[in-house]
């Protein structure tokens, strides 16, 4: 779970940053759905609980790490294929700039919580924190 913590205020970090460059290059401004605070709070939450359901793969699993991995890159690849298909808005190019922006944030989210069991199993990452 605080594998997970950490993995969420990293990627509330990145996904600020991302949303922040992002917005001053397209020119995209609608911020009702992706805004900052649905950011920090989603990110960290969703972030904990990907760190709570970890504990349960490895209590279900035992020690391998290959099926959370894999289950969430199909979970990963899932959204990403879907989010090509949103159809948020009637003009094209704010629809374009809403997809644009929703597929980084869950490419920084995928790829955190692919390296969550790196991370967890590390001992250099560990012993940062004691």
């Amino acid at each position: 779970m605080m594998t997970g913590l950490f993995l969420g205020i990293i990627d509330t970090i990145l996904c600020l940053v991302f949303n922040l460059i992002y917005r001053n290059s397209t020119g995209y401004t609608p911020s009702i759905l992706i805004n900052v605070s649905s950011i920090i709070f989603m990110i960290n939450i969703l972030l904990v609980v990907l760190g709570i359901l970890y504990f349960v793969f490895l209590k279900i699993f035992g020690k391998k790490d290959v099926v959370f991995i894999l289950f969430f890159l199909l979970l990963t690849l899932f959204c990403l294929w879907k989010t090509a298909g949103i159809h948020r808005f009637e003009d094209l190019g704010v629809n374009a700039g809403f997809r644009g922006l929703l597929t980084g944030i869950i490419l920084i989210v995928g790829v955190s919580v692919l390296t969550l069991p790196i991370l967890f199993r590390s001992r250099k990452f560990g012993d940062l924190f004691l």
